[in-house]
């Protein structure tokens, strides 16, 4: 096969790549699941590349991100469920609809203050039309107020909106020092369970302290999402100090200690103090 312009080349690659006997055997392993991680990823690499500004990447994410929905879209095929088509179709009705002040048969603008509250309720009716035709057994028995948080958020943000839904009919703290408070009830369950040495108890006891870090953040107005980037970009910062301070003594990672490397780590973060604020050493 060529490379090509045409989205129908990508479909036949992927589905030769879902051949039984003669696909990747990688790709015939996979299933919805699996393949789910790799598609959080992906959107989170577009994410990246635009915050980057590099528009090269861009393309090459969104390619990426593309091969997620033909990925699905081929397993869903073979399960005679619905093919890549139906997907476009099913966006572009879905689009036609939202937009009736764009597409629609008759003359009639929509002043832009009352768009969001057109595609606001377009989308109510769609998510009831949706709710109608799934069969009997699928209905939920409970209409919850957190119904409408959507499952498929990431994490962090998801967690934000279940607190938020929450709040609106005051089940929720006053004060940040209360969520403070609780953020070290958590962390002493974790540690309880480290004594008991018990490994699903860790697990949910650090779900649970981070439940309540990103309620923190909420109560202090920030996006806990973008906190941890930006912690991370900080790591990353930190640590490449490291690997140049020991470059510099012709040495590797491997080759220090990590008393060594601790000792990096704190004067990376005194290069990072403001020139205004005084080091530590100097305090003393």
């Amino acid at each position: 096969m060529k490379p090509s312009r045409d989205i129908t080349r990508l479909i036949e690659i992927m589905a030769a790549l879902r051949a039984p006997g003669s696909g990747c055997p990688w790709d015939l392993e996979q299933d919805f699941a699996t393949i789910a991680p790799y598609t959080i990823e992906e959107a989170y690499e577009v994410v990246e590349a635009i915050s980057r500004g590099d528009l090269d990447d861009l393309r090459e994410e969104l390619g990426d991100l593309l091969l997620q929905v033909v990925f699905h879209a081929q397993m869903a095929s073979e399960q005679n469920a619905f093919a890549f088509g139906d997907v476009v179709e099913a966006i572009t009705r879905k689009m036609i609809r939202r937009h009736p002040h764009v597409f629609a048969d008759k003359n009639g603008n929509l002043a832009s203050s009352h768009v969001k509250e057109v595609w606001d309720r377009i989308k109510a009716e769609e998510k009831a039309e949706r709710a109608a035709r799934r069969p009997p057994e699928e209905a939920p028995t409970h209409k919850s107020l957190l119904s409408g948080v959507k499952a498929g958020q990431p994490a962090l943000t998801r967690a934000m909106e279940l607190q938020r839904k929450a709040s609106t009919v005051g089940f929720d703290w006053n004060d940040p020092r209360a969520v403070l408070a609780k953020i070290r009830e958590e962390a002493d369950e974790i540690e309880a369970a480290l004594d008991r040495n018990d490994s699903e108890g860790l697990a949910e006891e650090t779900g649970d302290l981070m439940f309540a870090l990103v309620n923190l953040a909420r109560h202090v107005d920030a996006d806990p999402e973008a906190a941890l980037r930006a912690t991370n970009a900080k790591f990353e910062r930190r640590f490449a100090f490291i690997e140049r301070a020991l470059e510099a003594q012709g040495r590797t990672l491997e080759q220090a200690s990590l008393a060594e490397m601790d000792a990096l780590w704190n004067a990376a973060k005194s290069e990072a103090k403001p020139v205004s604020e005084p080091r530590r050493e100097a305090r003393r």
